[in-house]
Order: structure tokens, then C-alpha cells, then sequence
């Protein structure tokens, strides 16, 4: 059930510098606050040593074509001066079990005070040994932190199919949060960028085709 997670072979650790964990777009609007908390999915810096030369969300053609931007592209036709929060965390992935001890790398996120919250990231937790009841607990406690303004909070389930899909399900049920399920399309090769990038695992991301099923998924729940 998990073999497409097996593929990701992309590292966990230093996707970002740091100090770039937390960016912002059009920092000084006045409109709705929208923060995307994800991972290479959502934003991946330059590494040579896979191919990947972009900063942006793995794998899609170019930055306009990544999930988060085709979602500010239809928020912004709402709301022009919309302002953006890109949360990167794949961090707090590799480390959920103590999850805590990350959070003060986001707390200008959680300052961000957003309006809606897209939680969209699992993949780089270990599947491994995968602790279902401290996932949820931290998984949940890391939302509610970020959520500074008690806003509306979108989540989604994997990609790729992971173990702890259900707990996040149960994470939205408990709270109320709408979620977007995504696992059938990491099964789905003309989803992903396989041809495009000589790294598995980076062509095991999704494409442009994957990242637009992404979006639209996720703004149906925004949307409704």
C-alpha cells in the first residue's frame, strides 16, 4: 500500500536553510492571510546533488506551477492583495515525535496571524516505526500552534500514501477541519515527473499535471 512513499528517496534534511523555513509574498497587503504549511512539495531550495536547480515546489516546470502559486493565482482573483505565508516543514517531519522542539523555528508563522491555514505535508515523517498516537498528537499541536488567529485550517492526506493519512482524517474530524484527499494520485505515473529529472526521487514528486490535480482538490475545500 505504501510502495509509492518507498520512492521518495528526495532527503528530509536541509531542503531549506533555516532562516528560510518561513517566507512571505506581498508582505505588506492588506487582504486575506493565507499560510501554506507543507514540504518539497510546497517548496524545495537548489540542490545540485539531485538535479533540482529551482526554488520552488518539487517537481512542478516552473514556480507558477506549483500547487501553492496556482492556489494564490485563484485567491488573488478574489482578492488582489492577498498576502502569503510559505511554511516549509519538513523538519518538524523528521522529528514529529518531539515535534515541539521545532516549533520555534516558525513562530514569525505563527505571528503571520493567517486567515486560512493549507496544511499539506507527511510524506518525509519515517514510515518506519511510524508512531500513530505521538503523529496525531504532535500533528495536531503543531496546527493549533501555527494557527495563531484561529483560522480556517484546510489539511490533506499524502501524496503518497503514508500510515499516518488516518490520523490526520482524524485530526479533521475531530476539529472540523475540511480535508482533501490525495493519495490516488501519487499512484498515478502521468501525475508525477518521471521522465523529466535523471533522480527517482525527485521524479517521483509530482509534475504540473499532479500539482494542478493538487490545487484544484484543495480549492474546492477552500472554495466551499
Amino acid at each position: 500500500m505504501f510502495e509509492q512513499l518507498k520512492k521518495n528517496t528526495v532527503k528530509a534534511t536541509n531542503q531549506l536553510k533555516e532562516s528560510e523555513f518561513v517566507r512571505f509574498e506581498n508582505p505588506s497587503g492588506t487582504g486575506i492571510r493565507v499560510m501554506f504549511v507543507g514540504n518539497s512539495m510546497t517548496l524545495h531550495g537548489v540542490n545540485k546533488d539531485i538535479g533540482w536547480d529551482y526554488e520552488w515546489g518539487m517537481a512542478a516546470s516552473s514556480k507558477e506551477n506549483d500547487y501553492v502559486h496556482l492556489l494564490m493565482k485563484k485567491i488573488k482573483e478574489f482578492d488582489n492583495d492577498a498576502v502569503f505565508c510559505i511554511c516549509q516543514v519538513a523538519i518538524w517531519e523528521s522529528k514529529y515525535k518531539n515535534g515541539a522542539d521545532v516549533h520555534p523555528y516558525f513562530e514569525n508563522a505563527r505571528d503571520f496571524h493567517a486567515d486560512i491555514i493549507i496544511g499539506r505535508f507527511i510524506e518525509n515523517c519515517p514510515a518506519e516505526d511510524f508512531d500513530e498516537g505521538c503523529f496525531k498528537r504532535e500533528f495536531d499541536a503543531f496546527i493549533k500552534y501555527l494557527n495563531g488567529n484561529n483560522g480556517r485550517v484546510i489539511l490533506t492526506t499524502g501524496f503518497w500514501r503514508h500510515p499516518g493519512d488516518e490520523m490526520i482524517k482524524e485530526v479533521a474530524i475531530d476539529n472540523g477541519y475540511p480535508l482533501a484527499e490525495l493519495g490516488d494520485l501519487g499512484e498515478l505515473d502521468e501525475m508525477k515527473a518521471i521522465g523529466l529529472f535523471e533522480h527517482p526521487g525527485v521524479a517521483a514528486h509530482p509534475g504540473d499535471r499532479g500539482m494542478k490535480a493538487m490545487a484544484e482538490r484543495i480549492w474546492e475545500k477552500i472554495n466551499a
